[in-house]
């Protein structure tokens, strides 16, 4: 996704650099990286914290780079940030290996991965979100097997990290809007979501809710099985419904999810989720409510919320194969 907006200019243009506020810049970049944070270390709990419960699982290592093709002006971010190339470290999610060792801060610049130095892909020019998906791939297919990836530096230091079983879905953030979506292999947040100023539980319950339409399935299966207004609507409750399973076992509250809809309801309930395929705000609360003594007692005998053996189906995960 492209990242905070940068003033753009053509490779034609000549960039006058006396009326760029480098300093305004990097604060920009900046504050989308804040936003970033958040989210990847709430995504980080939870597929970490459900990898055992997932049908998908891979290694994850909780680093996310960033390449200055992805912006509208690569050379303004680019000195902006004081990189000589185009690659450098976005965020680690807290608490994953990336994270642990210490040695990946924001923005410090990375020239090779894997024996392999990115900045020699070509670059599409200005908002080339691809090259930076295909590095992710790269990391993704290094690690698999859940052995360690070797991370070369700018300024000569290595790194070697290695990768725990998550998961299987990636968290991006989008630099403008106050959507929340999931395709199938992504959660997509826009920064200007309210549920950002919540508190983190709170926040974690919208982004189970997208995580959860990943791991369930539910873009195949509404593929299969079509888009109909009911359909959507079972997918929907469904999703509501395994929040606080997800929550549980991340280590936030349960209820989370459910103080997410109060507080958002109200005001948002027009907006992005409310529609016919969808409950209103305060049933998708109480649907929340109503999981958590199940949820409660299997963490009281077992110590986790098995949502793979004991979480109700609203639709048949194998209908229309």
């Amino acid at each position: 996704m492209a990242a905070p907006a940068v003033p753009a200019a053509s490779a034609r243009d000549t960039i006058n650099w006396d009326k760029i506020d480098l300093a305004a810049e990097r604060r920009a970049i900046e504050n989308y990286q804040k936003y970033d944070q958040l989210l990847q270390n709430v995504g980080w709990k939870l597929v970490r914290g459900n990898a055992e419960f997932c049908d998908r699982v891979i290694p994850g290592t909780g680093l996310q780079l960033q390449d200055m093709a992805s912006y509208g002006s690569p050379e303004i971010a680019r000195r902006a940030l004081g990189l000589s190339g185009d690659f450098a470290v976005q965020t680690v999610a807290k608490g994953s290996p990336a994270d642990l060792s210490g040695n990946f801060p924001s923005n410090r610049e990375i020239v090779r991965l894997a024996g392999t130095n990115p900045n020699d892909w070509e670059s599409q020019g200005p908002f080339d979100w691809q090259r930076l998906a295909r590095v992710h791939d790269l990391i993704d297919a290094s690690v698999q097997g859940y052995d360690a990836i070797q991370f070369d530096f700018h300024d000569n230091y290595v790194s070697v990290i290695a990768s725990v079983p998550v998961c299987a879905s990636r968290f991006e953030l989008m630099g403008e809007g106050q959507k929340a979506v999931a395709d199938g292999n992504r959660v997509v947040i826009g920064i200007e979501f309210p549920a950002f100023q919540y508190e983190e539980a709170e926040f974690a319950g919208l982004v189970a809710h997208e995580l959860a339409h990943n791991l369930l399935g539910h873009t195949a299966w509404l593929d299969r099985n079509k888009r109909k207004r009911r359909n959507i609507r079972r997918t929907e409750r469904e999703a509501d419904r395994l929040i606080p399973w997800l929550l549980a076992n991340a280590g936030y509250d349960p209820r989370g999810g459910k103080r997410f809809f109060e507080k958002w309801g109200p005001g948002g309930d027009g907006g992005l989720f409310r529609n016919r395929s969808h409950d209103g705000w305060d049933e998708r609360a109480e649907f929340i409510e109503a999981e958590i003594p199940q949820i409660e007692a299997l963490i009281a005998s077992e110590g986790k919320a098995d949502w793979r053996t004991h979480f109700r189906r609203e639709v048949d995960p194998d209908q229309g194969l």
